[in-house]
């Protein structure tokens, strides 16, 4: 209990509890004599911290798009697929050689060279520039990087029950596990889901960015503001996949894939930002 001074005398020396009192606090009693009812002074909590299941309940849904900027958004998706995708067919071929290298048994007997490639690669899925990776992975070698790369998408893919992706993402964003591989962060971790769960994954591979990641496209396609990455109550990992498994809720039906999709919500962010700053 906050230290207690008698209002009279301005003194907090010998001063003793009479009795506790219902709903807390207690009776106090001065030596001068003088009684009075102490308690606790009340402090608002700020940004009390939340259950994963609260934080799930309160992130923004398809239902708080406004009706306005849902028909607007629905007369864009028209108008993009009226015409058919020009769709690279290499992309399915690689996708389906890595969903192999990234299975349980191909992903600890592959050549340790296979993981550097994708994680450079921007077929189907663009990571960016990885120099933090390939500095680390010359530094380490073949064997050690390979091993720390395999372990981090081990987890990341085959994690324990108990921990949700969203989670285990985070603990590789943090760096909060040992065997983490230096640089395999944000888009190349989102870019091993997209490859693994090709129905589940938007091919955006950041949560912000200057460029439009998936909370700008939430903001400027369809008017929703996401929580920001560094609010306390939230995590990169669990806003990463559930702000993708908003977008593709928003997305709906009627793409070839989710890379169309993916090109559908970039080119629609476009369309909108061109038309607000006009």
């Amino acid at each position: 209990m906050a230290l207690a001074m008698c209002p009279l005398c301005s003194d907090d020396e010998d001063i003793e509890a009479v009795r506790p009192l219902d709903g807390g606090g207690r009776l106090v009693k001065h030596r001068c004599g003088f009684e009075w009812e102490h308690r606790e002074p009340v402090i608002p909590q700020r940004n009390p911290l939340r259950s994963f299941s609260e934080l799930k309940s309160r992130f923004p849904k398809a239902e708080d798009v406004d009706p306005e900027q849902w028909e607007h958004v629905t007369r864009l998706k028209e108008q993009y697929l009226t015409v058919k995708p020009d769709l690279d067919p290499n992309v399915a071929d690689y996708w389906a050689k890595y969903q192999r290298i990234f299975s349980p048994d191909g992903l600890w007997t592959c050549d340790p060279r296979a993981l550097k490639d994708f994680a450079n690669s921007e077929v189907g899925a663009r990571p960016g520039n990885q120099a933090t990776f390939n500095s680390a992975w010359n530094d380490m070698g073949d064997a050690a990087a390979g091993k720390a790369t395999r372990q981090t998408i081990e987890y990341l893919l085959r994690g324990p029950d108990d921990v949700p992706v969203e989670d285990r993402l985070e603990h590789l964003l943090a760096g909060t596990k040992p065997f983490g591989m230096t640089g395999f962060k944000e888009a190349l971790l989102t870019r091993v889901l997209c490859v693994m769960h090709p129905d589940r994954f938007l091919t955006i591979l950041k949560y912000t960015t200057e460029a439009g990641g998936k909370r700008e496209i939430a903001r400027m396609v369809y008017g929703l503001e996401l929580p920001a990455p560094e609010s306390v109550n939230w995590t990169l990992g669990r806003l990463i996949l559930w702000s993708n498994n908003l977008l593709l809720d928003l997305a709906g039906e009627g793409f070839a894939n989710r890379q169309h999709a993916a090109a559908f919500l970039w080119w629609a962010k476009d369309r909108l930002g061109a038309r607000r700053a006009a």
